[in-house]
């Protein structure tokens, strides 16, 4: 199955606005490991936490 998001996408958590802006590392399936501004890398699993995926800075 293939992630809805791909290396180098650059996304934010609404959930988590002051995680600041964050870029995909890698997607597999569910699995978005993301290096975010503020929070460094988290890997979220897509079926429980809502991406956005925003414009390039």
């Amino acid at each position: 199955m293939r992630s809805e998001f791909e290396p180098g996408d650059y996304v934010c958590n609404p959930r988590q606005p002051d995680w600041g802006l964050g870029q995909v590392q890698s997607a597999v399936d569910e699995k978005v490991t993301v290096m975010f501004e503020h929070a460094g890398k988290i890997v979220m699993n897509t079926n429980h936490v809502q991406l956005e995926r925003v414009d390039a800075p």
